[in-house]
């Protein structure tokens, strides 16, 4: 049998697979993706790519210009409802104009707000992460996998055709009902499969219904069937998903062609309307939270570690960030910035935001159901703007303060600059051009100071870094990079002698509100608690 060794090895070609790969690709991490489909999706899925996802994934040279010129194709805001059909007169509104509701968010983050179908943002992703350098690798499938203390081997089919692949770690983002997930013995929670969803993929001449240059999400409840018709998404068709139970004696073979179009007319209101079906794909409709996101090597990723109903559209943007979180942890072990140990925090960190995130989307689902239909779902968050930027995280890479009250949630419209959470944005000024300082993140460390008192600050980083052989950069604000509006300060909670370190996925490690006695010493004290060593 013909061998090969690879650093990383992931499973499943999805968001938190394509993801992964293109992220460990962009910092030089050799990394093998296999997925058994014999290409990306055909089918829209998912719509937009969410803030936090493209905060992440914007360091890589023209990814945020590749999926913006999606969105630039495709409209200009979104609108979401609830309604009998598209030519209901009274909709129940739950967003009539993304880009004026969500217009805030603008002050909050440099990140290109993105409205794009996922089978788009998949190409893009795929492709780059082959121009990076990653082994992608369709039309091939996981046979077998075995993992002991040395690393990880596995057998991998393609044209007939088996390789073992020796690997370090593995990366398990091979979907909802996950291969991996169950070979390994991991337990999952939630409400388990809530029913099944037939996706229509349509061509139909749908103007004088739908805005031109808007998406429109419409839930449609009616007597005849529940499901979503999902309109302007830029694949030059229109999705109708339809719910379906087979407990209820309903099946996929019901969906034929005549009674597709059937649907279609009903959820568009128009009986005598023109349909040419193009693709009809099933899926199951389910909350799924894995227990641990870690079994020895191997690492739960996206659907595997927490599927979540359509409602609300995060699951895309949270597998998205997996792979992301994912890729950075596993760049600082595999380089020996970090100890093996560090790779712990990946499931203490994102397994509360993914169980936190899937009961979100189980509540909106609720809300969108007929009353009757709703009983024993959770409430919906008080304020689920809140997620969009304000998630945080509480593990050993994260050196929280005395009186940290562990909430998993902060208003990022209200940032304290608090350990375990996002670092807020703040505008600065760079050689004539107005720039964020989160763009300064993404690639390594850095240990944000400024010039009023903050020179030992940069003196103890530039010595910690190379003692630790640790990639930090101190930044001394106010020398070169100019705080436009004086804010930086009160947004990061420091006065002046203050420090920041900032981890390479934008998050506060830790802070030093004022100056200290030894900077150099505790800048080493506290990397080394944080990244295991």
């Amino acid at each position: 049998m013909k061998q090969e060794r690879v650093p990383v090895l992931v499973v499943g070609g999805g968001y938190a697979g394509l993801s992964a790969a293109m992220m460990l690709a962009w910092r030089e991490v050799p990394v093998m993706l296999v997925e058994r489909h014999s290409s990306t999706s055909i089918q829209p899925k998912a719509f937009g790519v969410s803030l936090r996802a493209m905060e992440l994934m914007r360091p890589v040279p023209g990814i945020e210009r590749a999926l913006s010129e999606i969105w630039a194709g495709i409209g200009d805001t979104m609108r979401i409802a609830i309604a009998n059909s598209l030519r209901d007169p009274n909709p129940h509104m739950i967003i009539s104009d993304e880009k004026e509701e969500l217009a805030f968010l603008n002050d909050a983050t440099p990140a290109a707000q993105v409205g794009a179908p996922q089978a788009e943002v998949e190409r893009i992703l795929r492709a780059k992460a082959e121009e990076l350098g990653a082994d992608v690798r369709f039309s091939t499938e996981l046979i077998s996998l075995q993992q002991d203390g040395a690393g990880v081997m596995a057998v991998i089919r393609s044209g007939g055709e088996d390789t073992l692949v020796h690997a370090d770690y593995v990366v398990a983002a091979d979907g909802y009902r996950s291969p991996l997930r169950q070979s390994l013995g991991i337990p999952v929670t939630g409400r388990g499969e809530l029913g099944q969803m037939c996706s229509i993929m349509f061509d139909a001449d749908l103007s004088g219904l739908v805005g031109e240059r808007e998406v429109t999400l419409w839930y449609v409840r009616n007597d005849t069937f529940t499901g979503v018709i999902l309109t302007g998404t830029g694949v030059g068709a229109h999705v109708l998903a339809v719910n379906y139970s087979p407990s209820a004696g309903q099946h996929e073979d019901d969906f034929t062609p005549e009674r597709c179009v059937e649907l279609i007319r009903l959820a568009t209101g128009v009986p005598d309307l023109e349909v040419r079906i193009l693709d009809r794909n099933n899926f199951a409709m389910a909350h799924v939270l894995a227990e641990r996101y870690r079994e020895g090597r191997v690492f739960l990723a996206g659907d595997a570690a927490h599927t979540m109903p359509p409602t609300g559209g995060q699951g895309g943007g949270t597998a998205l960030q997996d792979g992301c979180d994912l890729a950075w942890r596993l760049w600082l072990v595999i380089t020996g910035q970090a100890g093996p140990d560090f790779l712990d925090t990946y499931d203490a960190e994102r397994r509360p935001i993914g169980a936190l995130t899937a009961d979100a989307q189980l509540a909106n689902l609720g809300v969108r159901m007929p009353p009757a239909s709703r009983i024993g779902y959770p409430e919906p968050l008080e304020d689920p703007l809140l997620a969009l930027l304000g998630c945080r995280y509480h593990s050993t890479a994260v050196v929280a303060e005395p009186g940290d009250d562990g909430s998993l949630l902060e208003d990022s419209r209200d940032p304290v600059g608090r350990p375990g959470s996002r670092a807020p944005h703040v505008p600065l000024d760079w050689e004539g051009r107005r720039i964020s300082i989160i763009d300064l993140f993404g690639s390594e460390f850095v240990l944000l100071t400024d010039r009023r008192g903050g020179q030992p600050w940069a003196e103890a980083g530039h010595l910690v870094s190379r003692r630790l052989g640790v990639r930090l950069t101190p930044v001394l604000l106010d020398e070169g990079l100019t705080d436009a509006d004086g804010c930086w300060r009160e947004r990061y909670g420091v006065s002046g002698g203050g420090a920041v370190l900032v981890r390479p996925d934008g998050y506060i490690a830790w802070r030093s509100p004022a100056p200290d006695a030894d900077p150099a010493a505790t800048l080493e004290r506290v990397l080394r608690r944080v990244l295991s060593r």
